[in-house]
């Protein structure tokens, strides 16, 4: 009898976990309020960031620290409450940011990061997606070339010691590339390794539905309880129905410290928001690659909707109301870096990073409860990580080895 495994989550980590569990001859049932890829995963900026080899960490210098207390940047915003309830995750992200423990995180994370596009690539065949892939990488722009000197070094570092490929572009190189960026960009990075998605939120639906094509099944439905019954068997009940399971996965992003609280876990979570909006182009100029404002802090991604414009953090409670300055920040810049024309959309995108004060996901069994296993807090990156995830947790599940160690995701690590 095929093992029956309950998949929490359908963004692009719950997904994935569905769609390997699958593979392997589970019969997988993947729950989500909403229909899969419309949460977290629906608003990123669309990459698959191979390059992304070191986790973003908190700003521990006086200058940046300075220049973040006025909120009025366009990388990251604060709210004082969402910064009060977060206080001491935060504390412990400012804590492992420091060189010390940073450097012993970034190989550790890096061995994820690096499992990325040969884990995606197999999804993207079943799902037949490759229509949403470009595999043409993305640019790093920088307007000082003190900034731009500075992340060529960390680009070198990670060419030596991870693989990372990448190209410098001084201004006519990248001029040639992307005729209608501002002159006020003295350079960039081509990080070469990247793919991008034309439609995030499509990726992972299209993925969904090779799962449901391989045996699984989507409930859409409110999860109201989850439980460990006498024999060790779960219990999930919906709104609709009552469903049994050997195994039940928490894969539910900025929300799986929530629900896994009534179950005797405290996980130090907390949320970095963010904002997207679709723009269209001003008369004939043309955006040909995602780029990254990097001295500013957002992102222009030319998808199907329009050139989407998604902004940096904003360190705030999960459900508090949107506030739409950083956007507004945002879409100045923008405009005085490429020519953009009108919104496209009735109003922001509003949604959370899942994150953890390591910089590193969760990924394993949970300590206390055979059966329950645990998929969570992959910061920026869930979009990124997701099938390389699904491929370890499922191997995790089937008692398989794994390609890379799993003792720096273990669960009781906190």
């Amino acid at each position: 009898m095929a093992r029956r495994s309950i998949v929490l989550g359908a963004g692009m980590v719950g997904v994935s976990i569905a769609w390997h569990l699958a593979q392997r001859g589970h019969e997988v049932t993947l729950v989500d309020r909403r229909e899969p890829g419309r949460e977290t995963s629906f608003g990123n900026a669309g990459i698959i960031q191979r390059e992304a080899v070191r986790p973003y960490p908190f700003p521990r210098d006086m200058k940046t620290l300075l220049g973040v207390l006025p909120n009025r940047r366009v990388d990251i915003r604060y709210r004082p409450g969402g910064m009060i309830h977060a206080a001491s995750p935060l504390l412990r992200y400012w804590q492992n940011s420091a060189p010390k423990a940073y450097q012993r995180i970034v190989p550790e994370y890096a061995s994820l990061i690096q499992l990325c596009l040969d884990t995606h690539a197999p999804m993207i065949e079943a799902a037949g997606a490759e229509n949403l892939i470009k595999k043409q990488g993305f640019l790093e722009l920088f307007r000082s070339s003190s900034r731009l000197d500075k992340r060529l070094k960390e680009a070198k570092e990670g060419q030596a010691r991870f693989g990372v490929a990448f190209q410098h572009l001084d201004r006519t190189a990248l001029a040639i590339k992307e005729p209608d960026i501002s002159d006020d960009i003295v350079g960039a990075i081509h990080w070469l390794d990247p793919w991008t998605v034309s439609d995030p939120g499509a990726l992972v639906a299209s993925y969904a539905k090779a799962f449901q094509a391989s045996g699984g099944r989507v409930l859409q439905s409110e999860v109201k309880g989850v439980s460990q019954q006498a024999d060790d068997q779960w219990e999930v009940q919906t709104e609709h129905e009552t469903r049994q399971a050997d195994d039940v996965v928490i894969a539910l992003g900025p929300w799986a410290g929530r629900w896994l609280k009534p179950l005797g876990y405290h996980f130090p979570t907390f949320v970095k928001r963010g904002y997207h909006m679709h723009y269209a182009s001003q008369a004939s100029a043309h955006l040909n690659h995602w780029v990254m404002d990097a001295e500013v802090g957002y992102l222009l991604a030319p998808m199907q909707a329009g050139i989407r414009l998604t902004t940096g953090a904003e360190l705030d409670d999960l459900e508090a109301p949107a506030h739409v300055s950083q956007l507004a920040a945002a879409e100045k810049a923008a405009r005085g870096l490429f020519p953009l024309g009108e919104r496209r959309d009735e109003a922001p995108w509003k949604g959370a990073r899942p994150c953890l004060p390591d910089m590193k996901p969760v990924i394993g069994p949970a300590p206390k409860h055979k059966g329950l296993w645990l998929a969570f807090g992959h910061g920026h990156q869930g979009f990124t990580l997701g099938p390389a995830t699904g491929q370890l947790l499922a191997d995790m599940m089937d008692g398989q080895p794994t390609v890379i160690d799993m003792e720096p995701f273990k669960a009781d690590r906190f």
